[in-house]
C-alpha cells in the first residue's frame, strides 16, 4: 500500500515509520502523501487509539530531499500541494499522535515533530530548524507550533540562527516531553503509546479540539464550545466506565467509545 513509509497497527497503536533510511528519511512528494493518507486511515480506524510516527535508520527525518529541488520550483505551491495537506491531516486527527524522534529532525522533519501532540526524543537525537541554511523560512506550520511551545524570543533564535538543539536541551526548553535512553528506546516508546491507547479516546479527541480552540475563539465562545464538548464526553461509554470504576474502587477499562 505504501512505498516511502511503513504502516502497521498493533494492540491499538498505529505505527508509522518513515522509510527512506538511505536518505535520512528525507521528504519527497510521495512521502508527504503517504504520511497524510496513513494518518487519515488511522483516524478512521476504530481499532486505532494512538498513533506513533518515527523514522527508520539513524534519522527521524532530515527535511526536504534537496534532489527534488530545482531553481524553477515554486516553493509556495509545493507547500500548498504537499506539506500543507499533510500537516492539516495531523491537526485534524482527534487521536493522540506521538513523534518518536529517534535521530535528527531537521527542517520539515522538525515541523512534522512539532505538529504531533507529544515528542519523545532519543538521547542521541536533535532538532534543527535548518531552513535558514538554504535561504528559506521555516514552513509546514513550524513557527505556528514553535512559538506556542517555546515563546517568541526562543522561536526567533531557533529560526534565524538554525542551531542544533541537543536532546536534553530540547526537553529543558519544552520542545520535547520525554528524554529516552537509547538502551530502552523501543520499550519506553511502546509503553508511553500503550498508556495513551488505554485512555478514553473520545475524551482525548475532545481535549485536542478544545486546545485548538484556545487560539481562535473569544473566551465566551470557548466556554460554549467547552460546554458542547463536555456534553459529548458525558454521553460516552468511557465516561460511564470511569464513573463506575471510581465508585467500585477499581481501575477503569476504557474501550475508546
Amino acid at each position: 500500500m505504501f512505498e516511502t513509509i511503513r504502516y502497521e497497527v498493533k494492540e491499538g497503536i498505529a505505527w508509522l515509520y518513515l522509510h527512506r533510511p538511505d536518505k535520512l528519511n528525507a521528504f519527497i512528494a510521495q512521502m508527504n502523501r503517504e504520511v497524510k493518507d496513513a494518518v487519515k486511515s488511522a483516524s478512521n480506524d476504530d481499532e486505532v487509539r494512538c498513533i506513533v510516527i518515527t523514522g527508520e535508520g539513524r534519522a527521524f527525518c532530515s527535511g526536504q530531499d534537496l534532489s527534488e529541488v530545482d531553481e524553477n520550483m515554486d516553493h509556495g505551491q509545493v507547500l500548498r500541494d504537499h506539506y500543507g495537506p499533510m500537516i492539516k491531516q495531523l491537526r485534524d486527527c482527534e487521536k493522540p499522535i506521538i513523534a518518536a524522534v529517534n535521530g535528527v529532525a531537521a527542517g520539515a522533519g522538525f515541523s512534522l515533530a512539532l505538529a504531533c501532540d507529544f515528542r519523545l526524543i532519543s538521547e542521541r537525537a536533535s532538532f534543527v530548524n535548518a531552513f535558514v541554511h538554504v535561504g528559506l523560512i521555516p514552513d509546514s506550520g513550524n513557527l505556528y507550533y514553535l512559538t506556542k511551545l517555546v515563546g517568541h524570543a526562543k522561536a526567533t533564535e531557533l529560526a534565524m540562527l538554525g542551531e542544533k538543539v541537543p536532546a536534553a536541551e530540547a526537553v529543558e526548553m519544552g520542545l520535547a516531553n520525554r528524554l529516552i535512553p537509547v538502551d530502552t528506546w523501543e520499550e519506553d516508546v511502546t509503553a508511553f503509546a500503550a498508556r495513551l491507547a488505554a485512555l478514553p479516546t473520545k475524551a482525548i479527541g475532545l481535549i485536542k479540539r478544545s486546545l485548538k480552540a484556545t487560539s481562535s475563539l473569544s473566551f465566551e465562545d470557548y466556554l460554549e464550545q467547552e460546554a458542547q464538548g463536555q456534553r459529548i464526553a458525558g454521553l460516552t461509554k468511557d465516561h460511564r466506565e470511569g464513573v463506575n470504576a471510581f465508585m467500585q474502587k477499581r481501575q477503569p477499562v476504557y474501550s475508546g467509545q
